[in-house]
C-alpha cells in the first residue's frame, strides 16, 4: 500500500470541555486542536466558558496507528498569543484492532467490546468502554487534560472505515 493512502478514516467527536482551567480575568474562551503526523483539526471558538460544548466531528486519515492523536485546549485572546489550556495524548491501536476484528453478527446494540481502564498512560478520568452501538463501534471517553492545573475533555471515537468497506 502507498504510503500516502490511509489505512482508514477515524471519526472523533470532540464533545466538551469540563472544568477546563481559567486563563483570562474571569473565564477563558476554549478551543481545541487535534493534530497527528502533519495534519490538524481545530473547534471553534466558545467565548466566555470553562464547560465548552462543541460536539464537532472529524474524520482524520489514518496511515499509521502507531502514531498518537494530540488534542491540545487553548484560550483564544485577540491581542496577544493564544494561552494553552492542557493537552492529552491519546492511543488509538485498540480502538482500530476492536474495529478490524469485530464480527459484525447481528451483536445487540450496547454490547461491551473491550474495557479500558483509567491509568497513567492513557490519561482517561474513568473507565472507558469500546461498544458496538446501532451497527458501529463506538468509545466514549473522559480525559484529564495533562500540564495544566484542571480541566477535562469528553471525545468519542464514532466509527473506523477501512477503504472498500460496506457500511451496514
Amino acid at each position: 500500500m502507498a504510503e500516502d493512502n490511509p489505512i482508514g478514516i477515524l471519526r472523533i467527536t470532540v464533545k466538551r470541555g469540563i472544568g477546563l482551567a481559567i486563563r483570562d480575568m474571569k473565564t477563558s474562551d476554549p478551543y481545541a486542536v487535534i493534530k497527528m503526523g502533519k495534519q490538524k483539526w481545530k473547534t471553534r471558538v466558545i467565548e466566555n466558558d470553562v464547560y465548552p460544548e462543541w460536539n464537532e466531528e472529524f474524520s482524520i486519515p489514518i496511515h499509521d496507528p502507531d502514531v498518537l492523536i494530540k488534542l491540545t485546549v487553548y484560550d483564544h485572546d485577540n491581542f496577544t498569543l493564544d494561552d494553552k489550556m492542557g493537552d492529552v495524548e491519546l492511543d488509538i491501536k485498540q480502538f482500530i484492532h476492536v474495529s478490524q476484528t469485530q464480527l459484525r453478527k447481528n451483536l445487540p446494540s450496547g454490547t461491551i467490546l473491550k474495557k479500558i481502564p483509567p491509568g497513567r498512560a492513557n490519561c482517561l478520568s474513568e473507565e472507558s468502554h469500546i461498544t458496538w452501538e446501532n451497527g458501529k463501534v463506538i468509545q466514549r471517553m473522559f480525559l484529564r487534560l495533562q500540564n495544566v492545573e484542571c480541566g477535562e475533555v469528553e471525545l468519542e471515537f464514532n466509527g473506523f472505515d477501512e477503504p472498500g468497506a460496506s457500511s451496514t
